[in-house]
């Protein structure tokens, strides 16, 4: 399959290289983000690239940070192609290609060290939490509750953010401790107030955010979004019409590949397994479903092309 980016090297300083993004810094007050195909799962990056994954990624963020508008304020400068903008002027035309769709640039921010993760639904790590302790992250639930079951009203769950290894899930007073109680309540309330929103206006669409997680950080005293938001990489992605309790929902999301990662014996320590030709194919088109079916298809066909 060919249209993907694995890695990219450009003449800038680069200052992380994630999971997904590359990160490089422009000045003392700018970043370049640029969003790449890799795949991660079970905390393992992938040696095969989704194809328009990375692309996805990033125009669905700019649609949600348009969405959200001035309500959620975010740390983006600019989402024009990187050939535009005079601060990256001396780019190669094949960096410019590498960055078209899929570069920002962003304001610095004081990262807060916790993921801000909201469940609307019993899944994932979620649902075996629930098994094992009648709980989710400390939230007790109803018993005999089952899998894909809608909460009775959504959760906020964070985490700790790891720089390697897996995150862990922590308690709302774990949080308090790591980033202050005042910051920690304003970022239960701001995830619980944006994935609702969201999640009403995908309903609309026929589509359910089962859950999704946030990251924000501090610029110039206010709390930001700081990364990609309501993504199929961030976020589990049903459609309405096929979701039954008890169930594994069909989804427009990673999950295509996790299912097929447990099913293949692998032990989830690097280096992760090549994926079959179908498996990319799935994902990429689930990819891009999601993406028109809550941008519009006429954006999708029109940026993705």
């Amino acid at each position: 399959m060919s249209n993907t980016l694995h890695t990219l090297d450009l003449p800038l300083k680069k200052i992380n290289s994630g999971k997904v993004r590359e990160m490089f810094e422009v000045d003392e007050d700018t970043l370049l983000i640029v969003t790449t195909d890799r795949l991660s799962a079970f905390d393992v990056i992938l040696p095969d690239p989704i194809p328009n994954k990375g692309k996805v990624l990033n125009l669905m963020s700019l649609f949600w940070f348009g969405f959200f508008g001035e309500t959620v304020k975010n740390a983006l400068i600019e989402d024009h192609v990187a050939g535009d903008l005079p601060a990256l002027a001396g780019l190669s035309d094949e960096e410019k290609l590498d960055l078209t769709g899929r570069s920002v640039l962003m304001k610095k921010a004081e990262v807060f060290p916790v993921e801000c993760i909201v469940r609307g639904y019993l899944a994932g790590s979620g649902y075996k939490d629930y098994m094992k302790t009648g709980a989710v992250c400390g939230h007790k639930l109803p018993e005999g509750m089952q899998k894909a079951q809608k909460l009775p009203q959504p959760i906020f769950t964070p985490s700790t953010k790891a720089t390697e290894g897996h995150d862990e899930n922590i308690s709302v007073e774990q949080a308090a401790e790591i980033i202050g109680e005042e910051n920690a309540k304003k970022l239960e309330e701001l995830s619980l107030k944006i994935y609702t929103q969201a999640a009403d206006y995908a309903f609309d669409k026929g589509i359910i955010i089962a859950d999704t997680k946030f990251e924000f950080g501090l610029l110039d005293g206010e709390i930001v979004l700081i990364d990609e938001v309501l993504t199929p990489d961030s976020s589990r992605f049903w459609p309405a019409d096929q979701v039954e309790a008890g169930q594994e929902p069909p989804s427009f999301d990673k999950q295509i590949v996790r299912n097929f990662l447990e099913e293949s014996g692998w032990d989830k320590t690097p280096p992760g397994p090549k994926l079959p030709e179908d498996v990319l194919a799935m994902t990429s088109h689930a990819y891009v479903t999601i993406f028109s079916r809550i941008a519009g298809p006429e954006i999708a066909e029109a940026i993705l092309k």
